[in-house]
């Protein structure tokens, strides 16, 4: 059987994932993303009512025009997990594929979500939900997909493993290897370990490489909730404003700040659309339980009637969780900092940032600018009160030991980015140019021929 694999998208940058597997005339497609960086720069542009050929140009969504090279049918499209960089152009490509949106339900719902926001392309795909652990047969060809729990900086993630009569390609992108998370369950090692040595064993790891050239192991999640624990103690007796901020998808930070906050005795909120989304999705779906009367509130006037509140109740008695941890323009962090609501921040005034600036020229600007305001403003930054989501090298080496692959695909990172795996790739004896296969968006690697 014929194995070919189109690395379409988040092959030269952090974003826009997309990539393509045919198994003999069966195609699976892993992640449809968004490049948010792009977007954040055409500030002023409504890419929700762009042309997918104009996102494409742009360089906000992947070229899947190398799709018609690939001689199959698309059975699949399978999103590993819910943000935006592998779920963002769903509803602007989807439609192109007469074949099912697989995934598991949070990712499902949240891609549901993005499709009835953005109704100009007329995505009519299934919607097919699937728990980690499960799998479906893709095709009439002897293959199976199959999905294996992970642990990322969302709930829900799996890494999907497309089993084929010539062996296993594992797509491994965006997981870290906790085994004590916050919220769900450990990534399933054991899996991957057994994937490695079934049958064919594994014919190819796609691997995300965002952190290859940091040493050591990705902190646990409960690290960096007991580092926030301490921070948001040690304000305990601060008798003016705190401000949080986080990744609005991380469920589990914004559980550790909902519970600290009121540690302190200070009431929580969660406010901004996208906080407002996320969280609310996840306790819809039963993924957590929220206190009843947390208040999550989107829309901007909503917001501001909330802040008015803050401000006539006493800025000392509640803790805002907000948009903006990257300083986005329109997040509502940043419209603090700009002095455009009526929470007031004063000297002294706390704002912890539970979030990394994601490395990123648009991103850091964005922050470093966001950083400013809120200083002029006197607000007291405490920040870097996070972990990653993503393995760093030793977590490499264990996946590598795992799952013991023919070849190796670096992804998720640029040409610089790759340089740590593929000398620690190096390391257990892969060579580059033989089994590790460095490529760009767009090219087409063939397997088995």
């Amino acid at each position: 059987m014929e194995i070919e694999i189109a690395t379409i998208g988040g092959y030269e940058e952090v974003g826009r994932q997309m990539t393509a597997v045919r198994a003999g005339n069966d195609v699976v497609i892993f992640d449809m993303g968004l490049n948010l960086s792009q977007v954040l720069i055409h500030d002023n542009v409504e890419t929700e009512r762009m042309h997918s050929l104009d996102l494409i140009d742009m360089g906000a969504i992947p070229d899947d025009r190398i799709m018609s090279d690939l001689e199959g049918d698309v059975q699949a499209i399978v999103p590993t997990h819910g943000h935006l960089d592998h779920i963002g152009a769903i509803s602007k490509l989807a439609h192109r594929y007469d074949a099912p949106v697989v995934a598991t339900p949070f990712t499902i719902e949240l891609t549901k979500q993005q499709i009835e926001s953005e109704q100009k392309f007329g995505v009519e795909n299934d919607l097919i939900k699937m728990d980690p652990g499960e799998s479906m047969t893709i095709g009439d060809h002897g293959c199976e997909l199959e999905f294996v729990n992970v642990t990322h900086s969302i709930i829900d993630a799996i890494n999907p493993v497309l089993h084929t009569p010539e062996g296993a390609i594992v797509y491994g992108l965006d997981k870290r290897m906790d085994h004590t998370p916050v919220i769900g369950d450990p990534i399933d090692m054991k899996r991957f370990r057994e994937i490695g040595r079934e049958g064919e064993g594994v014919l190819c790891y796609i691997e995300d490489c965002t952190n290859a050239n940091k040493k050591g192991r990705t902190p646990s999640e409960n690290v960096a909730r007991e580092h926030l624990r301490d921070v948001l103690h040690s304000m305990e007796d601060y008798d003016g404003g705190i401000v949080a901020t986080t990744f609005s998808s991380h469920i589990a930070r914004v559980k550790s700040l909902v519970e600290f906050a009121d540690d302190i005795g200070r009431q929580p909120v969660l406010l901004g659309r996208s906080m407002e989304k996320y969280s609310g999705t996840a306790e819809r779906l039963d993924f957590i339980d929220f206190p009843s009367d947390l208040g999550m509130f989107g829309h901007r006037k909503s917001v501001d009637r909330t802040f008015k509140r803050i401000m006539n109740e006493g800025k000392e008695n509640f803790l805002p969780v907000v948009t903006g941890h990257q300083g986005e323009p329109r997040a509502m962090l940043t419209r603090m900092a700009r002095g455009e609501t009526p929470y007031e921040l004063d000297d002294g005034d706390k704002v912890v940032f539970s979030a990394r600036v994601i490395p990123e020229p648009t991103n850091e600007g964005q922050r470093y600018q966001a950083e400013k305001l809120l200083g002029m403003q006197g607000a007291r930054i405490y920040d870097d009160i996070h972990v990653s989501g993503h393995l760093c090298q030793e977590g490499h080496y264990q996946m590598l030991d795992a799952l013991q692959p023919q070849h190796v695909i670096p992804a998720h990172q640029d040409v610089k980015g790759f340089s740590g795996y593929v000398g620690l790739a190096g390391n257990e004896g892969y060579k580059l140019g033989r089994d590790i296969h460095i490529t760009a968006n767009g090219n087409l690697i063939q397997l088995v021929d």
